[in-house]
This record gives structure tokens, C-alpha cells and sequence, in this order.
């Protein structure tokens, strides 16, 4: 209740003395004290009921009023049976503190005002309950009658004024309520939400709280999340248990998703298997005309994690970041996938959707490999190079590997056909003598070459990236020359430390 019914209540006779712009305030308990410093017992909210017995002397009330406006009571209700008349200093320090303050007249009991108050704040909580119940049936109702989230939201937004979003990474927005503000980056949440210790999360100068959907029976990267309005930890009972329901009818909502284009995915199963199997033309052909798929169009994607998510996961996250129509399957522990061909740089996309997730890629990383179909003869191959490219991707580095068309036809392809210890042997007696050399003496011969040679031996270019002098420059290479015994004028001894410098 308000501090405004307190004057609604005639059998109490309150009379406000000061804080006639703080009638808003809401009461959440009350509290009958005379200890001059009570703050130690008050938590926010209460309505103080006071005698006044703890003032000794006019100095006293600014202890007691300063406890007060500390422990953020919504008001003092002081009785003047003591004084017959309210202090001035109590009232001007009242005023000073921004405390409402109510005179009780000295015919009416406390335990009257404390009855009467509480009777009315167990009849409005009460009618609270009922109201959250019946939010918790009108819920139920409009999920079983298939309107989807958006009136749900709409509903919490309308009866509770609170705002709510679901997203699927790497970001997409679901429903919500209303647009999801400018000042709100779907790509901030979805990083808070994947790198959260623990779930839920309040995001402290956004007021906003983010909720799983799924819990702990999914990765974060391939999980729903909920986006609310407020504190999550500052919510009352009613309203947790109100958001716990909405988070369970969310993650429904999501599995009859899934159902709704399990034909279309029961189909992509299928296609993708036969591909994989080296199936006839004359029987992968319809299957890639009913899947909407230009057989002269078509980009194969292979994708696999080392421990999270799991392969179906995995191939849920893929259906969310690829262009709508493409048809994802799995073989064995290993995602394929058939795209419409989109752009020439599909790799690049899905390497900056997957790095949107990388906070949430902790166990391991996602390894993926990318190759173009041009007829539908032509897609078996495809798929058998997305799937060598996704294994050439899997010996990389960093949470998300991504390796495309481009890539396989360079030095990569060769040197992943070369076996482990010849690529351990050659890296070593070409590079072994400058580790050892950085190792002794804390230089940077490595991350010079490196530089010098990816700026195609511009001394000046070199110096300018390294944040060196031209002539350290040329210091350090003749030393790497020295060491090596390669001369970097040589094209054949720059291809020999490039390709050594690739296998570290």
C-alpha cells in the first residue's frame, strides 16, 4: 500500500505534517521502536511508529531521523502523548532528510494503526497472489492455443510493465515485447549472457536481468535467452516464480519450433546422408529440388566441436547463423550442411557469426571448412572438401576455425598431407635455432620474421609495425640470417622459414 491510504483511513486520524510529495512511497511493513538508534533493525519500507521516548534532548532527533532516512523507511508515524505536540526540531529534520512524517493522535493506540495497516497489506498481497495465478493460467492458454511468444511478452509487458526479449545467438531477436532498444546490443547481451559465471544475471547501469532458457541441459552458444526488464534478484516471490514459468513456456515454444520444420529437417538429414555416401545423381537430384537447392549453386559446409556443443547442438547453432533454405544434417559426430550459395564469402560470415559465440566457446572450439559446388555432380566433391577443410581447421588455433575455397587451394593443403614428425622435424632444424635464441636472451627474432615477411620484406613497413627504428630492423634479420643460416634475399629460403613459420 501507499503512503496516501494512510489518509484514507479515518478510524486513524493520521495527520501529515511534512513529505506531502512522497505520498507514492510503498509500505512493506511496520515497526513500533523508541530505541534512539534503530537502523540495525530496519531493511527499507517499513512505517516507523514511534513515541518519541528516545529524546532526551533536542540533539537526539537528528540521530534518530538520520538512522531513519539510512535505512530508507518510507515514513515516521510519531505519537504526542510525550511532548503533546510534534518537536520542531523533529520536524525540520524530517524535512531535511526528505522523511514523510505523520502525527498520531494521542487517543489511538499503536497496535491500532499497526493492525489496520498490515490487515491491508495482507489483503493487497493476497490479491497480488490471485492475480499472478491468473497471469500464470492466461499464459498457459495463449502458448496451448499456438499464438507464440509475442502476446506473452506483450502480456507481461501490458500487466506488469516489464519489458521482455527472447534472442538466439548470434543475436537473433525471437519476440519481445516491444523493439529492442538502440542502447541495447543484441551483441552485448549475448556476450553477457555466454560469459556470466552463473545464470541469471542482473547487467548492472542497464537494468536489465538475462535468464537461460534451457538451463543446464544445453550449451549457452546453442541455447535461447530471456531478456528482462529490472533486477532479477530485487524481484518479489510472485514475480520470480511469474518469470520462472515464462523461461519454462520459452523453452516449449522453442522444442515446438523444432517440431514444426522436422519434415523439412528429416529431409536434410536424408540429402546430406546420401551425398556423404556417394549416392546416385538420379536420387540426390530430386532431393536437392525439394529442398529448394540449385544443384548448380550450392556451398558445402562441415562443421565439428571438440567437446561443447554437442553434434545436435551443433547443428542447431548452424541453422540459426546460415542463410534461410539451407538443409543441415548430421554424420556421426560431424555437422554437413548444403547452402544457397549467398556471396563469395560465406567463410568470412560464418567466421564472424561463430566469433560473436566465441565467449561461450570454452571447451574446446568449433572447427568448420567450406567448399563450393558448381554442378550436382560436382556437390559429392564439395562436401568431401568442406569435410578435409573442416580437419584442416581442426589442427588450428583460437575458438573458432574456419577455413574456406581460398585456403585450399594454397600451402595449407600440402602441408596438412604432410605427416606429424616431418612437420615437428622441419619446423625444428629451420626455427629451432631462433626459439632458442629468444628463449636465452627474451628477444623477438620469431615475431620479426614473422612481420618481415608478411609485409614482403619492407624494412620500413616492418619498423613501423614493430614500433622500431629501421635500423634495429636490419640488426635483427641479418642476426636471423646468422642463426638460420638462410639469406632472406632468397626467394627459396623465404618459402623455407614462411612454410616453417606455419607448421609452429
Amino acid at each position: 500500500m501507499r503512503l496516501r491510504s494512510l489518509l484514507a483511513m479515518p478510524d486513524l486520524r493520521l495527520e501529515l505534517v511534512t513529505g506531502h510529495g512522497e505520498l507514492d512511497r510503498t509500505i512493506r511493513w511496520v515497526v513500533t521502536t523508541d530505541l534512539k538508534e534503530p537502523g540495525r533493525y530496519l531493511s527499507g519500507g517499513e512505517l516507523v511508529l514511534s513515541g518519541l521516548v528516545w529524546r532526551a534532548r533536542p540533539s537526539d532527533t537528528e540521530i534518530f531521523v538520520r538512522a531513519l532516512a539510512k535505512a530508507r523507511v518510507s515514513a515516521l508515524a510519531a505519537g504526542d502523548a510525550q511532548f503533546h505536540t510534534i518537536p520542531a526540531d523533529l520536524i525540520d529534520a524530517c524535512r531535511r532528510r526528505g522523511l514523510p512524517l505523520f502525527r498520531v493522535p494521542e487517543d489511538v493506540a499503536f497496535a491500532s494503526v499497526t493492525e489496520q495497516v498490515m490487515r491491508r497489506l495482507s489483503t493487497a498481497r493476497a490479491a497480488d497472489l490471485t492475480a499472478v495465478l491468473g497471469r500464470h493460467r492466461r499464459l498457459v492458454e495463449g502458448v496451448t492455443e499456438g499464438s507464440g511468444l509475442g502476446p506473452l511478452l506483450d502480456l507481461i509487458g501490458r500487466d506488469l510493465g516489464m519489458r521482455c526479449w527472447v534472442l538466439a545467438p548470434p543475436g537473433r531477436l525471437v519476440a519481445g515485447s516491444h523493439d529492442l532498444p538502440d542502447a541495447f546490443s543484441r551483441a552485448d547481451l549475448v556476450r553477457a549472457f555466454l560469459t556470466a559465471p552463473r545464470l541469471p544475471v542482473p547487467l548492472p547501469g542497464r537494468d536489465l536481468s538475462i535468464l537461460p532458457v534451457a538451463g543446464d541441459t544445453t550449451s549457452r552458444v546453442a541455447d535461447w535467452l530471456l531478456v528482462c526488464e529490472g533486477d532479477w534478484t530485487e524481484w518479489s516471490a510472485e514475480r520470480q516464480a511469474l518469470i520462472s514459468e515464462l523461461t519454462a513456456i520459452v523453452a516449449i515454444e522453442r522444442a515446438r519450433s523444432d517440431d514444426r520444420v522436422s519434415a523439412g529437417r528429416r529431409l536434410a538429414q536424408e540429402l546430406v546422408r546420401l551425398v556423404v555416401a556417394d549416392a546416385a545423381t538420379t536420387e540426390i537430384l530430386p532431393r536437392l529440388e525439394l529442398a529448394g537447392l540449385d544443384p548448380a549453386a550450392v556451398i558445402a559446409v562441415a562443421a565439428s566441436a571438440e567437446r561443447a556443443p554437442r553434434p545436435d547442438e551443433l547443428c542447431r547453432l548452424l541453422r540459426e547463423i546460415l542463410p534461410i533454405g539451407s538443409a543441415v544434417g548430421l554424420v556421426d559426430d560431424e555437422a554437413v550442411a548444403l547452402v544457397p550459395d549467398a556471396g563469395p564469402d560465406l567463410a568470412g560470415e560464418i567466421r564472424r557469426a561463430l566469433l560473436a559465440l566465441a565467449p561461450g566457446l570454452t571447451d574446446g572450439g568449433l572447427a568448420v571448412g567450406v567448399a563450393k559446388a558448381t554442378t550436382a555432380e560436382g556437390l559429392r566433391g564439395a562436401v568431401k572438401e568442406a569435410r578435409h577443410a573442416r580437419s584442416l581447421a581442426v589442427g588450428g588455433t583460437g575458438p573458432v576455425r574456419v577455413v574456406g575455397p581460398g585456403e585450399l587451394a594454397t600451402h595449407a593443403l600440402l602441408l596438412a598431407s604432410v605427416p606429424d614428425d616431418a612437420r615437428t622435424m622441419f619446423r625444428d632444424r629451420v626455427l629451432g635455432p631462433l626459439c632458442a635464441y629468444d628463449e636465452a636472451h627474451r628477444t623477438d627474432l620469431i615475431r620479426t620474421l614473422e612481420v618481415f615477411l608478411q609485409v614482403s620484406g619492407s624494412w620500413t613497413r616492418c619498423a613501423d609495425q614493430m614500433h622500431l627504428h629501421v635500423n634495429s630492423v636490419r640488426y635483427r634479420i641479418q642476426r636471423i640470417e646468422e642463426l638460420t643460416g638462410r639469406d632472406l634475399a632468397c626467394l627459396e629460403d623465404r618459402v623455407d622459414l614462411f612454410l616453417a613459420l606455419r607448421l609452429r
